[in-house]
């Protein structure tokens, strides 16, 4: 089980581990690591949205007749300042 480790060798570096850090310590590190993940899912998602974004506008021409196309409408965020 991991390489020789048994669960009590485990449960006995934890131990160990918390009476030197103490757990808020060990919190605040949880914490921002847990943060840093969250961060980096974050700038991931937000760049593949900016990838979709710049890819170029499909054109339709209106000289296919009798072809059918097949879109998706969207609906754009609401600005917070009006246009004037």
């Amino acid at each position: 089980m991991l390489g020789g480790i048994s669960i009590w060798q485990l449960l006995i570096v934890l131990g160990i581990i918390i009476l030197i850090f103490g757990t808020k310590k060990l919190r605040n590190v949880g914490g921002d690591l847990g943060g840093a993940v969250k961060g980096f899912k974050k700038a991931m998602n937000d760049e593949d949205k900016t990838e979709e974004a710049d890819k170029p506008q499909a054109q339709v021409r209106h000289d296919d007749e009798g072809q059918t196309y097949d879109v998706k409408a969207e609906q754009k965020p609401e600005e917070q300042e009006e246009r004037k």
